[in-house]
């Protein structure tokens, strides 16, 4: 297989679809490879899509996806052993115009991917990109474990662990606290327990995030989504957390699931999908070069997910859109060089994107060296609110003082001061 492409997109995710279809509606001869049987196969996230950058190439998005539910609710979970907190969001704005829908990989991204062909695209799958065919210091195509692709340019959308990105020497070796391993199952629940259980109407669904539990002391977390017939459920640990504490991530997520805030939802369930993938969680400083002569990295291969909201398929198609505008202008000017192709970066510090990311840039290194936010503070709040909600005969007065007894023994008053602070100071400034 030996052919040439004005636009090589590797990788059939919202970032390569998203570039996909902006190209190939401009005319431009596109191919988009991917390794798995179908797209979405290989794929993993959560399971909320955020609909803003879809709706710009698609604007009937939410009515002709596979979209599983519009998200009215959102809860927020801190597990300990034997106990748990809850605290939930409901918004009836959201039930007429929601933000984000849960969607499955295996349905959306071939629905995707679709529109990419509609539009001109040709989707190769069931081929791996093994590394950029690179020409006097330019990257001309890729090669194939099924042969060579050669491109005008190359769109490099391959996850998490891009192998085109490094190899064509945009950056080193990612470090093991910059990206985390994610694991989901897919529970099939009847639609009608799903309903009744959460409180939702049959269109409507919940997205909870989740910290503690069996992730004590480990910077990551979990969620738990509700699908039209099925929960998603799942966990994301750094990867230098997973080694320091040398456990395997599926004995891990085997005692999440258990856990007895989040059991009863999906006892009686029956497991549809398993899957495992890396999932980046450097922010900011993380973020490698973005262009190169011949190539630019979109979506999680450019490391785009915003921690603080959990936030990554908008960012990766987002990115997505921006490279394919990108690649026209060069089209349009018969220059595929870095000088071209950094336009593409300029794109992305204006949009929402390398914004927000710039923004929150404090907060991933922040959660790395603090590792008591995920132990010694869920505990000093159930303790403080075990004590507060003991009805005794115990006077306020002695709780209260024993309350500050609490947060001296578990944080102490200046690291609680300082920790807020830095927090604070990383949210809002």
């Amino acid at each position: 297989m030996v052919e040439k492409f004005d636009v090589v997109v590797v990788g059939a995710g919202p970032a390569g679809v998203s570039a996909a279809i902006v190209t190939a509606r401009a005319g431009l001869n596109t191919v988009i490879i991917e390794r798995g049987n179908i797209p979405g196969e290989k794929n993993l996230f959560g399971g909320v899509l955020f609909k803003h950058p879809f709706e710009k190439l698609i604007p009937d998005f939410v009515k002709t996806a596979p979209l599983e539910r519009k998200v009215v609710e959102y809860q927020y979970w801190i597990l300990l052993d034997d106990s748990f907190i809850k605290l939930v969001y409901r918004d009836d704005a959201f039930e007429n115009n929601p933000s984000g829908y849960t969607a499955l990989r295996a349905k959306f991204d071939a629905w995707y991917a679709k529109k990419a062909q509609e539009a001109g695209a040709m989707l190769i799958t069931r081929t791996q990109a093994l590394e950029p065919i690179i020409k006097d210091g330019k990257v001309i195509g890729v090669n194939t474990d099924r042969g060579e692709l050669f491109g005008n340019i190359v769109i490099a959308a391959d996850g998490a662990n891009s192998l085109l990105a490094q190899k064509a020497g945009l950056h080193d070796e990612w470090k093991p606290h910059q990206l985390a391993l994610g694991v989901k199952e897919v529970i099939e629940v009847q639609r009608t327990k799903i309903d009744e259980m959460f409180q939702v109407k049959t269109e409507e669904g919940v997205a909870a995030t989740i910290i503690g539990g069996p992730l004590k002391g480990m910077t990551g977390g979990g969620f738990l989504y509700t699908d039209r017939e099925a929960l998603s459920v799942g966990i994301g640990v750094l990867l230098s957390d997973l080694v320091s504490n040398n456990i395997r991530p599926n004995k891990l997520y085997e005692k999440f699931k258990r856990h007895p805030a989040i059991y009863p939802y999906i006892k009686d369930g029956i497991l549809k999908e398993y899957s495992a993938h890396l999932i980046p969680e450097g922010g900011y400083n993380a973020i490698p070069k973005l262009y190169t002569n011949g190539m630019m990295v979109v979506g999680d291969a450019a490391l785009l997910v915003n921690v603080v909201g959990w936030e990554g398929t908008n960012l990766a198609a987002e990115s997505g859109i921006l490279a394919g505008e990108t690649a026209i202008y060069a089209h349009k000017v018969k220059d595929f060089s870095a000088n071209v192709l950094k336009i593409y970066e300029t794109k992305l510090r204006n949009s929402f994107v390398l914004r927000d990311l710039r923004k929150f840039r404090r907060i991933p290194p922040f959660l790395y060296k603090n590792k008591h936010f995920f132990s010694s503070y869920p505990e000093m709040l159930r303790d403080i609110l075990r004590l507060w909600h003991t009805v005794d005969g115990e006077p306020k007065e002695i709780k209260i003082k024993r309350i500050r007894d609490v947060i001296i023994s578990k944080v102490g008053p200046i690291k609680l001061i300082k920790d807020i602070s830095d927090l604070i100071r990383g949210i809002l400034f």
